[in-house]
């Protein structure tokens, strides 16, 4: 069982060495602005990691606010930005609790985060996701978007939620709350089988590190979810 929450607190680097071949087609950007053109918009952006989706998002949108209950993957987001001559303000924050005004940006967006409460919270996760979305709605501007971004499988071509947890969650989010979804493909590309097996083991585990290796692999598929709703 790969344990995320001390990869998150410890192996930032190793995160980010991971994620730097992900999305090889660079399909996101694109999808994003077809469920929103994001020229000139304010930006919160929730459970930011090492800032994969600021750094995505610092060039196009007129500002991105972005927090993360990990001070550890910060740094590294932190790191990013600045090498890359890209400004964001960045903390420390509970998904839950922003420290921001209500009604403060035009867009809301999570990647990869809020679904973790499905593994973190196995028995109350409908309430952590309920207000982890509630903090969408409170920090969004009339007429404002938010879009949640979550895991449809790694390692496979036709999209399928890992686990059903994660199917209830994204049953939630169109069937509760009225989100709209499409999928894509964000495919990790990498130099040869070994660096595929060695980037990957720690975070996907043996099983699919083992058959990048077995069959000589560099590519790994995944098919990734976007949820939007327009408040």
């Amino acid at each position: 069982m790969v344990d995320f929450r001390t990869i998150y607190a410890s192996r930032a680097a190793d995160y980010q060495r991971l994620i730097d071949h992900e999305d090889a087609g660079g399909n996101l950007l694109p999808a994003l602005e077809r469920i929103r053109p994001l020229r000139g918009l304010d930006v919160v952006e929730f459970g930011a990691g090492t800032g994969r989706l600021t750094v995505l998002l610092a060039p196009v949108v007129r500002s991105i606010r972005a927090f993360d209950a990990s001070f550890h993957m910060l740094n590294l987001a932190v790191e990013r930005l600045r090498t890359g001559g890209l400004s964001a303000p960045v903390a420390v924050a509970d998904n839950a609790r922003l420290p921001l005004p209500a009604a403060s940006a035009d867009l809301a967006i999570e990647g990869w985060s809020f679904g973790h409460l499905t593994g973190w919270y196995p028995e109350t996760w409908p309430e952590e996701a309920d207000r982890a979305l509630n903090e969408m709605w409170r920090v969004l501007r009339p007429g404002g978007t938010a879009i949640v971004i979550e895991t449809l499988g790694t390692g496979r071509e036709t999209p399928l939620p890992p686990t059903a947890a994660l199917a209830d969650f994204y049953r939630r989010l169109e069937d509760q709350y009225g989100f709209a979804s499409l999928w894509i493909r964000t495919d990790y590309r990498f130099a040869s089988p070994g660096q595929a097996a060695g980037a990957t083991r720690f975070f996907f585990g043996d099983a699919l590190a083992d058959e990048l290796l077995a069959g000589r692999h560099t590519i790994l598929p995944e098919c990734t979810g976007l949820w939007w709703r327009q408040m």
